[in-house]
């Protein structure tokens, strides 16, 4: 049995998980394939809004991995339509400043409503989104009409963005120049945020899925917010220190999104096989993300101390701060 008999869909984030910039992470395309032969419906479900479905099938489909625009949800489309259910609600104009890309733009257009770039016209809403492009006169027009009064919708916020080059500024490090500026928060679309997650979904028809992500505080915690089991890979932003030090738990953990066609008992966080912990020391010899999963799951306090010079080893490939017993 693996992963891909359990679930019925599989949500892949797509920087960090997928792809790094522009190139594909190893066993990626393997994974959606073996998710398509199955039957498995894939989704591809992104915070970056700097581009469309179109553009983000392309790019997929340009690395090698099989994709369809229709297969794409990214947060750019869940803050359209939470701009455009709230200024209906509101029935308020439907002018929006848009602090992003062109496909943001189209996004907020699908809806219906109007996009503009500077915050002289009847501005209801700002929408900001990832755009390497964004400047200082970009965020400063932002500014004058969230002070004004205008509904501030977030399309994510990521503090970093995984590359080729290493992590590098996110729209959340763009978002906190705003948060900063007029002492406010924004509305957020993107995981964490539940919009997302539950459009990815209506739009997958799904009942039982599977989040696939690198990051704790985007794809993991989403997935919680949704009640969807998740599946952490290291391949991207979060650490197994990161993992350890901190109370967020996914379902299950691998290496990286080769491991949906594992078995999912091996993959299921408090699996041990080949190791011991015991008031914090740990004994035995394995691989060390089977260490890492009965981590996670072993109430410990303080520095892990290792009983033997394969579980020092272990802790040290996972770059875990440890101490001999």
């Amino acid at each position: 049995m693996t992963l891909l008999d359990l679930y019925d869909t599989l949500l892949f984030d797509l920087d960090g998980t997928v792809y790094r910039g522009e190139s594909a992470i190893d066993g990626a395309a393997e994974a959606v394939e073996a998710a398509h032969q199955a039957g498995v419906t894939v989704r591809f479900v992104t915070n970056n809004a700097s581009r469309g479905p179109d553009e983000v099938a392309r790019h997929l489909t340009d690395i090698g991995i099989r994709a369809e625009p229709k297969e794409v949800s990214t947060s750019a489309q869940a803050a359209a339509k939470v701009v455009a259910e709230k200024t209906v609600a509101k029935k308020t104009s439907g002018t929006v400043l848009v602090v992003g890309s062109e496909a943001l733009e189209h996004e907020i257009r699908l809806v219906g409503l109007t996009p503009t770039r500077t915050a002289d016209d009847d501005v209801q809403a700002v929408v900001q989104g990832l755009s390497k492009d964004t400047s200082w006169r970009d965020l400063a027009e932002a500014c004058v009409a969230i002070n004004a009064g205008a509904l501030w919708v977030a399309c994510n916020v990521d503090r970093t963005l995984p590359t080729e080059r290493g992590l590098l500024p996110g729209n959340g490090a763009l978002v906190a120049a705003l948060r900063a500026a007029t002492g406010l928060e924004p509305v957020v679309a993107g995981k964490p945020a539940t919009p997302l997650m539950d459009e990815a979904m209506r739009a997958a028809g799904g009942t039982n899925a599977l989040a696939v992500g690198d990051r704790l505080d985007t794809d993991i915690a989403g997935a919680v917010a949704a009640g969807l089991d998740s599946l952490l890979v290291l391949s991207g932003v979060s650490t197994p220190k990161e993992l350890i030090e901190g109370d967020l738990r996914p379902t299950y953990l691998a290496a990286d999104v080769r491991a949906v066609t594992d078995d999912p008992d091996r993959l299921r966080i408090g699996a041990k096989p080949g190791w011991e912990i015991e008031d914090g020391v740990v004994r035995g010899a394995g691989d060390p993300l089977d260490l890492l999963r009965a981590l996670c799951a072993t109430p410990h306090t303080g520095e892990i101390r290792a009983a033997n010079g394969d579980a020092a080893a272990a802790l040290r490939h996972l770059g875990l701060p440890h101490e001999l017993a």
